[in-house]
């Protein structure tokens, strides 16, 4: 008679078993990952995406969006959105949609909540400017996976799984189309795919928000026909936008998103409008021809004074070239930090006598 020995789960595992029971036969399963850039042991609590989520939440870069630019610069008000707030109404959307689609929430989470820690201060306006001073261009995409990979934990990264870093790499949509098509601009994933929407939902509802509060537009101003197809408020906007592309998407069999043709020519009208009004109104945006500015000079001065910026990094060294480890820097910067840095580098201090 042969003797057999039953090996005890981990906690992980039991998790694991319960996605695949549970789950849509289109999410992506933890235990189905495609791996870490480093092979690393397995958590025994925690499935890998799950992990990842809390990696990025602990992360320096994640703690910055607080102080970073979403579409006003350096709000006084205490109810205007930062890079932060939009980041977790992103993750919040995102995990309603792929809770309803019974997709890993684990994995939505984690890209949503990573896909904007290279964003730069000063909102777009700084992408823009990096993008035109930094040799070979920026983005705020690749900034954000060069984060995860390299910047954080003194340039160890924080090695998350190839699905997580897939979705932050190409949550980006610019002024393209709302519902990608194009397999190589496409997440890898249904969860990654999530977010991209989830992000534009976000921003197109929490800017007329803003914008509204700080006087650039009014409800009025907001498009009839936008009004009449998706709802009067910010929360049934969102409801209206949420529930289409659930629906839709669950007619459509659960193996891709879909909109309505409706919803969707109404978020296309409704951005377009933002685009014209708020993103692209000088009153705006007057501001933020200084703030450049303020990246230009400080590109330039460290251009010619690399050995401050390797005291200000605290490194011995250059871990790559000069002109991109100034712009990891600078993309790094929140808006305060940037003010108080460019202050003391470029502006007269007060005399003082005792």
């Amino acid at each position: 008679m042969s003797l057999r020995v039953e090996t005890e789960r981990t906690i992980r595992e039991e998790l694991e078993e319960q996605e695949k029971k549970f789950l849509s036969p289109f999410a992506t399963l933890s235990s189905m990952s495609k791996g870490r850039p480093s092979v690393e042991e397995k958590c025994p609590l925690r499935p890998a995406f799950q992990h990842d989520r809390d990696r990025i939440i602990h992360s320096k870069s994640f703690r910055r969006l607080t102080h970073k630019t979403q579409v006003f610069l350096a709000p006084t008000g205490d109810h205007y959105r930062t890079r932060l707030t939009h980041t977790l109404e992103v993750s919040q959307i995102a995990r309603t949609i792929s809770k309803a689609l019974r997709l890993n929430e684990d994995l939505t989470e984690a890209i949503s909540l990573g896909h904007d820690l290279g964003h730069t201060p000063f909102g777009h306006a700084g992408e823009d400017t990096l993008n035109e001073i930094l040799p070979g261009g920026f983005n705020h995409s690749d900034q954000s996976l060069r984060v995860v990979d390299l910047l954080e934990k003194d340039g160890r990264g924080l090695n998350l799984t190839f699905e997580v870093r897939d979705g932050i790499l190409k949550h980006t949509k610019g002024k393209g189309e709302i519902l990608c098509q194009d397999p190589t601009s496409m997440a890898s994933t249904l969860e990654g795919q999530v977010v991209r929407l989830a992000d534009i939902i976000a921003y197109i509802n929490h800017d007329i928000d803003d914008a509204i509060r700080g006087g650039v537009i009014s409800l009025k101003n907001i498009p009839e026909d936008c009004i009449r197809r998706l709802g009067d408020t910010h929360s049934k906007r969102i409801n209206t936008m949420v529930n289409d592309i659930v629906s839709e998407t669950l007619r459509a069999g659960g193996g891709r998103l879909s909109i309505s043709e409706e919803i969707l020519s109404a978020m296309w009208d409704l951005r377009e409008f933002l685009w014209e009004r708020v993103y692209e109104n000088e009153a705006v945006h007057a501001d933020f021809h200084k703030a450049a500015k303020i990246l230009r000079e400080l590109y330039q001065y460290f251009m010619e004074k690399p050995d401050h910026l390797l005291t200000l990094i605290e490194r011995q060294t250059l871990y790559d070239s000069l002109e991109r480890c100034i712009s990891d820097f600078l993309a790094g910067m929140t808006d305060r930090y940037a003010f108080n840095l460019y202050e003391k580098l470029f502006l007269p201090l007060p005399w003082t006598t005792l």
